[in-house]
Parts: C-alpha cells; sequence; structure tokens
C-alpha cells in the first residue's frame, strides 16, 4: 500500500485537495473539528464561474486580470476561469445547494469588478458556510483519508534537501506528532490576523508561510493585502464582513450626513475594485464623515432572509439594517501575496505543494477579484492532487510513519505582545503605506522575529516578509499604496526569499544608522 500524502491545513483546498486524491491515502491534520474554524467557512459572497447564458471563461478571465492590476500571470487566471465550470458540478455533486432561479438553474449574482453575473451563492451570504460543510460531510465518508484534528503545523520535515513531512503540536499541550509522507500539502491559509481590523479567523496568523519562508521557499508578492471596504464596525474581533453582494443588490456607501461616498472616486462607483472602494472608506473616516452602508432601499425589508449573516451580526450590535445605516470599515481580508507555487501547487521546494491563500499561484495579482478567492482553492487543489498522483507513480512507493512526540506547553503567546504587532501592522502596513511607516514597521517587528514564543515569532516573520517587500514597492499598485509613491512603476512581480529580503534591506539600515 502506498504512503499517505500529508495535508496541513482544513479549509476549502486542503478538504478538496484530500478528496480529490482519493482513494490514495491522505493524513489531513486540522487545527480544530473538521469544516470549522477556516476562513473558507466565513466566506460569504460565494465563488465566480462564467455559468451563465451571456458569460464565457475568456471574459472572466480579462475580468481577473483587469483587477490584478497588471501583475495577473494571463496563463494562471486563463486555466482557473475555464476550469471553473467543472469544479462547480463537482461541488454541486458533492450536495453544495447553490441559489437556483425557478427553471432550476443555477442563479449567478454581480459583485464588483465583474463585467457579468457570474457569482454563485447559498442563501445570500452562508457560501463559505454551506461548502465547507458539504465537504467536510465528503470527507467523513472517505475512508482513504485519516483525520487528525486539534494540531497546528509546527516546522516541516527536510533531509536530503526534500520536504518529508511536517511536525505538529497538539493546540492544548498535548502529545505533538512527526509525520513523514511522500508528498506535503500546506493549506494553512492566510495573514489577515497580523492586523488588528481583520474579517479572517484568530488563526489565520500565516504560519505556513512563515515556515515555508525559513526554509529557503520562494516568496511571491508578500506586499499585496487586500483590504475589504466593509467589515462591520461595531467593535468585535474579528470583525464580521458585509459582504460584497450587499453592493450587487443595491446597498450604496454614504457618509454620516448622507452624501454618495463613490460619487465622483470611480466610474463604477460602489462595485469599483476593492482597493479603491477601500482607500475612499478610509478616507471618509478619517475625515470625519464616517463610512455607512445604507441597505434600507436595497435589499431593504428582504435583507434579513437575503443575507442572513450580515443582518445577525448587524442585530446583535443593536442595527435593523433594513431602518439603520451599518457603519462599516477597511479590513485586512485576503493575502495576494504567499509560497509561489507553479500552475499544479508545486513549491520551491522539492516535495512540498501549496494551495489555497498560503500559496500565490498568480491568478490574483496585485488586487483579487471578487469570489475568486474559493475558486482559486478547488481548481488549484484538484491540480495538486492530480500533479502529486503523477509525481508519486513516477516514484514508486515511499515510506511514511507517524511517531508521537512528548506533550509541549499549550499553544499560547503573550497577548500584550500580539497585540502590539496587530496594532503595528494596522498603522503602518495597512490601506495606505509610507516610506517613513513601513521603515518603523520593520524596527518593531525586528526584535519580536528571535524571540522564544513560536507563535509570536512566526507571525512577526509573517509580518516581516510583508512590511519588506511592501517598503522596496517603491510604487502604488493594486491592495499596495504607497502615499509616498501614489504613481505606477513597472509592472514586476515579486518573486524573493526571506533571506533576500533581509540582503536588500542592509543598505537602507546602514544609512539610517
Amino acid at each position: 500500500m502506498s504512503a499517505p500524502v500529508l495535508i496541513v491545513g482544513a479549509g476549502l483546498a486542503g478538504l478538496f485537495t484530500a478528496l480529490r486524491l482519493a482513494p490514495r491515502p491522505v493524513i489531513l491534520v486540522s487545527p480544530g473539528p473538521l469544516g470549522e474554524g477556516a476562513a473558507s467557512a466565513w466566506a460569504q459572497g460565494g465563488i465566480a464561474a462564467a455559468v451563465g447564458a451571456d458569460d464565457r471563461p475568456d471574459l472572466h478571465a480579462e475580468d481577473t486580470i483587469a483587477a490584478g492590476a497588471g501583475l495577473v500571470v494571463d496563463e494562471a487566471a486563463r486555466l482557473l476561469c475555464a476550469e471553473a465550470p467543472a469544479r462547480i458540478a463537482d461541488l454541486v455533486a458533492l450536495g453544495v445547494p447553490f441559489t437556483r432561479s425557478g427553471d432550476g438553474r443555477l442563479k449567478p449574482s454581480r459583485e464588483a469588478a465583474h463585467s457579468r453575473a457570474r457569482v454563485l451563492a447559498v442563501d445570500g451570504d452562508r457560501s463559505g458556510f454551506a461548502v465547507m460543510q458539504a465537504l467536510a460531510a465528503a470527507i467523513r465518508r472517505t475512508p482513504s483519508v485519516t483525520i487528525i484534528e486539534g494540531q497546528l503545523l509546527d516546522d516541516l520535515i527536510i533531509t536530503g534537501g526534500r520536504v518529508r513531512g511536517a511536525i505538529v503540536r497538539a493546540c492544548d499541550g498535548g502529545p505533538g506528532l512527526a509525520i513523514t509522507a511522500p508528498a506535503t500539502v500546506l493549506a494553512t491559509g492566510g495573514i489577515g490576523g497580523l492586523f488588528a481590523v481583520t474579517t479572517n479567523p484568530p488563526g489565520a496568523i500565516g504560519a505556513g508561510l512563515a515556515i515555508a519562508a525559513r526554509h529557503g521557499a520562494v516568496i511571491a508578492d508578500p506586499e499585496f493585502v487586500q483590504f475589504h471596504p466593509t467589515a462591520l464596525a461595531i467593535g468585535r474581533d474579528p470583525a464580521p464582513l458585509a459582504t460584497e453582494a450587499l453592493r450587487g443588490e443595491g446597498a450604496v456607501l454614504v457618509t454620516r450626513d448622507g452624501r454618495r461616498l463613490m460619487q465622483g472616486v470611480h466610474p463604477a462607483l460602489d462595485l469599483a475594485p476593492r482597493d479603491v472602494v477601500a482607500r475612499a472608506v478610509q478616507a471618509a473616516i478619517l475625515a470625519g464623515e464616517g463610512a455607512f452602508l445604507d441597505g434600507r432601499a436595497a435589499p431593504g425589508p428582504g435583507f434579513a432572509t437575503h443575507f442572513p449573516t450580515v443582518h445577525a451580526a448587524a442585530a446583535a450590535a443593536g442595527l435593523d439594517p433594513a431602518r439603520d445605516l451599518l457603519p462599516v470599515a477597511p479590513a485586512a481580508h485576503f493575502h495576494m501575496g504567499g509560497i509561489a507555487t507553479d500552475l499544479s501547487g508545486r513549491t520551491s521546494l522539492p516535495g512540498l505543494w501549496a494551495v489555497g491563500e498560503v500559496a500565490a499561484t498568480g491568478v490574483h495579482g496585485a488586487n483579487r477579484l471578487a469570489s475568486n478567492s474559493l475558486l482559486e482553492a478547488v481548481v488549484f487543489g484538484a491540480r495538486a492532487a492530480e500533479a502529486i498522483g503523477h509525481a508519486l507513480h513516477d516514484t514508486g512507493p515511499a515510506d511514511g510513519a507517524i511517531t508521537t512526540l512528548p506533550p509541549g506547553p499549550p499553544a499560547a503567546s503573550d497577548p500584550v505582545a500580539i497585540a502590539a504587532l496587530r496594532r503595528t501592522m494596522q498603522e503602518r502596513v495597512g490601506v495606505v503605506r509610507d516610506g517613513e511607516g513601513l521603515a518603523a514597521a520593520l524596527a518593531e517587528i525586528g526584535p519580536m522575529r528571535t524571540g522564544a514564543d513560536p507563535v509570536l515569532a512566526a507571525m512577526a516573520d509573517c509580518a516581516f516578509l510583508i512590511a519588506a517587500a511592501a517598503l522596496l514597492r517603491e510604487e502604488s499598485r493594486g491592495g499596495h499604496y504607497r502615499a509616498d509613491r501614489p504613481l505606477a512603476g513597472p509592472a514586476r512581480r515579486t518573486l524573493t526569499t526571506m533571506t533576500a529580503l533581509e540582503d536588500a534591506l542592509l543598505p537602507r539600515q546602514r544609512r539610517a544608522g
């Protein structure tokens, strides 16, 4: 019998990759109960795919490339959009109950920067939850998948220049595990938890990205962080998301005095690209005008029915979206950067694949098109599974084993230090940046990278990747906006390593010293 493939992370990308590998044995490591706690389960809007009668994959690809502000890898985007309808069919076969019209056909809606209605949702704003529930149920029915819950990635096992598994540690301080495998897949999610205001779950701290970077993996475009313009500003951490689909259904952004916030900012008004809307919202807040989502006319009385998740979050704060303006603010939402991969999820480290938000496939460029994130997870999850199958077939059987490690301390960290790091990232590496602030952020982050606390050190390493690349990119493009460098320069992707970034900063640090 062949040795199991190891998948660390159980969001949509991890689950879909595991299902596509069946009947090959898989060990799936989840930090919590299967199907819960991943950012995928929190996704509201849906999954983009050209399934409408007036739509085509090439039109979807053109919108994806346009949104990416010059940095999208053309081949990756066209592949993503061409394979989207087939992956939607896979999800339907797995039981995902996408919204349908009266004739039984899939009923797509429109979101910002899409030229067509192509976003497939479930219950208005419960798309991610529904998809994850369907896939988790399918995983539990798949005998070739062994599920290990309550374990977090601690390190990669590398021998002979090849990744041969991973060390995971118990969240509660119980025994850890050393798991060897012929192929290892990181599906550990994004980095939103590095920022003080985020729509991501608490575990989204970039651990997979940081650990791969420490081992010399090539990292792509780490400076590009997408800030969702409409997180509900109601004092919760993480901040509840007010899905973009609300604006697709007619809700508008206004200031406290009722002025249309996007009037004169962009021809597409409230459906402009996310980076444009996020900066406009932030500017209104800083100017004292406030920023609010007005859904009183549309969706209006149907708000609770069509967008139950947003309605419940607002109601918990004492707001009725059918009668009240909803205060909003930009929040760290998605990382366009990550571990650089090819079109089949391979990283620069032999034996290691990456899928989902931890990976940088090139499809998002400098600014992700709305509802392409869940799509990327399933398209490239399927491609990674196929590539792993071919690779292991060519190399033949390989050994795999699970070794129990002594118990360690519970996964915990210094809340004061973590709060300081998140505040630094929010204030200095946020929606609007400048060279002075980025240099100050790096000075504050530096000492946190060398401490004994593994959680804080991983967060700080990840924060370093983002801030350092942002300082070195002396232009504004997509989700990376420099107030001191507001114009775009030559279009170029950042393909780098942690060591290369450290070396590139040395001359600046010497001058500053």
